[in-house]
């Protein structure tokens, strides 16, 4: 694909209608243009609209992947963000239109690469060769700008902030020294300081730990936690003022993570990590049991799941290699409600059939329309799901 020089092109007005912007480009000598290569273009002067620029690019023997005898027309963004427009190009009496979202990080274009004939664009040019063509976007109304909720910003900031704070946390002993992974573990205890409010609203069993704490005027009640990471408990009480938790670090200390959310009841941030174990670990036959044990005992559902496809795909292999002797007997019971799923179609049978052949996410996301408690074991959301449905039908 190659730039065409030399093209000259004058711009004019069209009538406008009504919610369009119109422009009319002549391009002269258009006959002359090179069209024997596929591919290769001339461009148009910027157009300008909805506080956007946009660019009109023409291939005179089509585009490569355009039919022969075709003039090619394709529009791309020149300004950032994203943005939905709708153009039209009018030419021979034909005006087709598309609209098209654009992505802030998407140079994707939109064109109509194969509904002009150049032998008959050539066969209505004036008596100068010159092609008039006429481009319209259409205007959207201007929304006012309205800022962000910043409440969640300025819960932010208060996060660690010891001015303001009234509570703190003193992390980290001996008892954090068992090294589980091959990253380098400090034992020194770390304070950090928080909001009791806050706590109280975001992570009641965190604001519970002050219950029974007393402390000297002006100075903050100080709770100590002697069997969590202070790096694990910085990203857990970052969570609870709002922040985020980045993926490399979800997947890093998924299991860590787990058991400090799992504790401490900060359900959303154990589910997130939780989803990132799974997406972050292969199950193989020589992990599979402490994966079902591990989901088992910190009520994992997803990983559960998981796991317990693995072995109904792999039933086989598993039979002949694996041990069940020490897997509790209702895990034995969930295994064949996968085997089942996997069989039976998907919502399937009344009502209860429906909810035990759903996936794990598919009942959290129905829980979490309901306003109701998305951890726990499947049996508890399927319960909590028939009893729900059971009070709407009452």
């Amino acid at each position: 694909m190659f730039l065409i020089p030399n093209v000259r092109i004058s711009v004019g007005i069209p009538p406008q209608r009504e919610g369009w912007k119109s422009w009319l480009f002549n391009i002269h000598y258009f006959a002359e243009i090179d069209a024997t290569t596929k591919g290769n273009y001339f461009y148009t002067p910027a157009l300008s609209c909805n506080e956007q620029q946009w660019g009109l690019e023409i291939y005179p023997g089509g585009c490569i992947e355009a039919m022969d005898d075709r003039v090619s027309f394709v529009f791309y963004k020149l300004s950032g963000g994203g943005v939905s427009a709708t153009f039209e190009v009018k030419i021979l009496e034909q005006s087709p239109q598309g609209t098209f979202f654009y992505h802030p990080d998407d140079r994707r274009h939109l064109g109509w690469l194969d509904v002009f004939r150049r032998s008959d664009i050539l066969n209505i040019l004036d008596d100068n060769g010159t092609l008039a063509l006429v481009i319209s976007i259409k205007e959207e109304g201007l929304k006012p700008f309205i800022p962000k909720n910043p409440c969640q910003n300025m819960l932010q900031k208060k996060f660690l902030d010891e001015e303001t704070s009234d509570v703190c946390f003193e992390v980290g002993s001996s008892d954090v020294a068992k090294v589980r992974t091959k990253r380098k573990r400090s034992t020194a205890s770390v304070k950090f300081h928080a909001h009791s409010q806050i706590l109280q609203i975001c992570a009641p069993m965190l604001a519970a730990l002050f219950a029974t704490v007393t402390s000297n005027d002006g100075e903050s009640a100080i709770a100590s936690i002697t069997d969590v990471e202070p790096d694990i408990f910085r990203h857990l009480l970052c969570y609870v003022y709002g922040g985020s938790v980045s993926e490399d670090v979800l997947k890093r200390d998924a299991k860590e993570i787990i058991e400090t959310a799992d504790k401490y009841s900060i359900v959303n941030l154990k589910l997130e990590a939780e989803a990132a174990y799974v997406e972050s670990n292969d199950i193989t036959v020589e992990n599979v049991i402490d994966n079902l044990l591990y989901a088992d005992a910190k009520n994992c559902a997803l990983l559960k799941e998981a796991v317990l496809d693995f072995l109904a795909e792999n039933s086989v292999e598993a039979a002949q290699n694996i041990s069940f002797t020490d897997v509790p007997g209702h895990i034995i019971n969930d295994l064949l409600v996968a085997f089942g799923r996997s069989k039976k179609s998907y919502g399937s049978g009344n009502v209860g059939d429906k909810y035990s052949t759903m996936r794990v996410s598919e009942l959290r996301r129905m829980l979490d329309e309901k306003g109701l408690n998305v951890d726990g074991p499947r049996e508890a959301m399927i319960e909590a799901l028939k009893s729900s449905a059971a009070e709407i039908d009452i």
